[in-house]
């Protein structure tokens, strides 16, 4: 990765470089927790987590020693927390990648009238990922400043280069993220079609040619007449990768053991991305069935095993038209494939020599590889069964509206969000928003904890059915919640929030071979990182959305687009958790978006008829 971090240092920052990450001082970390965490608690919870932390705060006790050794930490890495923060969101999670970690973009339907037109749509979009990549080659991208809050900060540009040569690699404890050295290993100039469950190399340079539109058509119509071939079909060996990533450790290590399928299995890995060619699969074209298209292929008996999900990006070409791109979102965060797929998506609206032939990946396949397959098949099929996704375009306002009452767009959508959960469920919950801290070198991503106080407020004075508060009472509850969750915003994007500062403390104390402190195994630590709601805004320029499953069994994903006029929702659950449905939260969520509009006509009607 040393190339990568140089670039992080140097080109992606301008002349001086990025500043380090900050570390906040245990002391603010530590109130502010418990400010965050008293309405989560029962009394008696919140008393006995205040004694720990102050016995963890102490002076000269565990807290204070373990602040010194991320403060020493700070000045050997470029980033003190990026390893911990990885291992712990992403490379240390045993649950599937589908639904559980993978996000999608969902692509605008596409009007294909001949199967030949999705192919030219896939060739176009090829065309368009080896452009991209030459942009990224060259270190060509022009560096991103950051938008909304403090905007105008050049960003790390670090992800971008992740893209397209990085592979998440299973392991039976922990994932390894690989990333490509062009030092050791040739630029990858091959990627991988999959159609029919079985997979293509497809070289993209060819006697130091790239090759062009036309040749890239020929070529995937040559690939669909392959897997056509009943009698040379293969096994669905990409259902393996679906599985949870201990069992898909354990499945590798066997398929391992042929040198066919080390072969294969070497070409997917150092491929440059996976372009899958699906089946239609059904008449239900609406959003909410794309998404549930792009996030598990449908299972088995449609496009479940038409998949590699270990690669960074899985661009999806749908017979139908249903097209997208399904993320592994270890290397990168959503902005950054936002991006990416924006340039794709205007790249295909602006704008044959004698080819040697695709060739197909072999398997091996012994009666264990079998009975494997089945397994992991039977598990894609129940978390298929289980997604509870509702994609719903709001229609009444927008973004510009929310702007004309001088507020932030994102912390009005996440006020709505507390308000929706709270007429669900009665109850505030542990809720994570995502925030870009790209502003520093190898920059990621902090919590920004929207269940706060001010927000709990506000949702009870809406939910209460008590006359007793005034509507311009309720206003300023309203004004008082958007400017705490806009405060902790700040805190967040300039490294001070407190996720990845208690993460750092826990794994540090871990690293050290102490006995793990009492604060992190007191009940609310837990509490905090159950993230019933986790949400997250992806905006887009283009027409397309991103969805992606929730964290906990019992939780809500909630991801929101807000265009000037309107806001896409994707929010999902499980229908195997009796208390959560999508629809009814989607219900909710109108309900308080109309409430907290009639809210403020209300108010704007009562300062008229004050102010003459």
């Amino acid at each position: 990765l040393d190339s990568l971090f140089y670039y992080c240092h140097h080109a992606s920052s301008g002349p001086r470089g990025l500043p380090k990450l900050p570390l906040p001082d245990l002391k603010d970390t530590l109130d502010m927790y418990l400010r965050c965490m008293k309405h989560l608690l029962t009394e008696e919870q919140f008393n006995k987590t205040q004694n720990v932390v102050k016995q963890f705060g102490a002076p000269g006790g565990v807290g204070e020693l373990l602040q010194s050794k991320l403060v020493e930490r700070r000045e050997k890495k470029a980033n003190w927390v990026y390893e911990y923060w990885l291992n712990d969101m992403y490379l240390n999670n045993r649950l599937a990648l589908p639904v559980n970690s993978s996000p999608a973009m969902v692509f605008p339907q596409q009007h294909f009238r001949a199967p030949i037109d999705s192919l030219r749509f896939a060739a176009h979009l090829i065309s368009g990922v080896l452009e991209y990549k030459t942009l990224l080659d060259a270190r060509a991208l022009p560096v991103d400043y950051a938008r909304g809050q403090l905007a105008g900060t050049p960003l790390c540009m670090e992800q971008y280069y992740r893209l397209f040569t990085s592979y998440r690699l299973p392991g039976p404890e922990r994932d390894t993220l690989v990333a490509q050295e062009s030092s050791v290993m040739p630029e990858p100039e091959h990627i991988i079609v999959a159609c029919k469950n079985q997979f293509f190399v497809l070289d993209v340079v060819i006697n130091f040619r790239r090759l062009n539109e036309r040749d890239l058509l020929t070529q995937l119509d040559k690939i669909v007449k392959m897997a056509d071939s009943e009698e040379e079909r293969l096994p669905p060996i990409g259902l393996l990768t679906s599985d949870g990533r201990t069992e898909w450790a354990e499945s590798r290590s066997v398929l391992m053991r042929e040198s066919t399928n080390r072969d294969s299995l070497d070409m997917i890995e150092r491929c440059l991305c996976l372009v899958c060619l699906d089946d239609a699969s059904g008449h239900d074209l609406s959003d909410t069935a794309r998404a549930l298209r792009m996030l598990h292929g449908g299972g088995l008996a449609k496009n479940g095993g038409n998949r590699w999900y270990d690669k960074p990006m899985q661009f999806v070409v749908g017979a139908d038209g249903c097209c997208g791109v399904v993320c592994e979102h270890s290397p990168f965060e959503g902005i950054v494939l936002v991006q990416c797929t924006e340039y794709l998506l205007k790249y295909m609206a602006a704008s044959v020599s004698e080819l040697p032939a695709p060739r197909r990946l072999r398997w091996k396949c012994t009666p264990e590889i079998h009975k494997l397959l089945s397994s992991s098949a039977e598990k894609l099929q129940r978390l298929v069964r289980n997604l509870d996704m509702h994609v719903h375009k709001f229609h009444d306002y927008g973004k510009e509206f929310i702007k004309q009452q001088k507020m932030s767009p994102d912390a009005y959508i996440q006020v709505a969000l507390q308000l929706a959960y709270y007429r669900c469920h009665g109850r505030p919950v542990s809720t994570y928003e995502s925030a870009s801290i790209r502003r520093f070198q190898e920059g990621r991503v902090d919590n920004i904890r929207s269940a706060t106080p001010e927000a709990l407020a506000f949702v009870k004075a809406m939910t209460d059915g008590k006359l007793s508060t005034s509507e311009s009472e309720k206003m300023e509850m309203l004004y008082n919640a958007i400017t705490a969750q806009t405060k902790y915003t700040i805190l967040a994007i300039t490294g001070m929030a407190i996720d990845n500062h208690l993460l750092g403390l826990r794994d540090i104390a871990h690293e050290l071979k102490m006995e793990k402190p009492d604060l992190f195994k007191d009940e609310a630590y837990f509490i905090s990182n159950q993230f019933i709601l986790s949400t997250s805004q992806v905006p887009t320029t283009v027409e397309m959305f991103c969805c992606y499953g929730p964290v906990v069994p019992n939780g809500y994903g909630a991801c929101y687009n807000p265009q000037s006029d309107h806001i896409i929702f994707s929010v999902s659950s499980f229908h195997e958790s009796p208390q959560t449905c999508s629809s009814e939260f989607i219900k909710a969520l109108e309900q308080g978006l109309r409430d907290m509009r009639d809210l403020h006509l209300s108010a704007c009607f009562m300062s008229i008829r004050v102010c003459p």
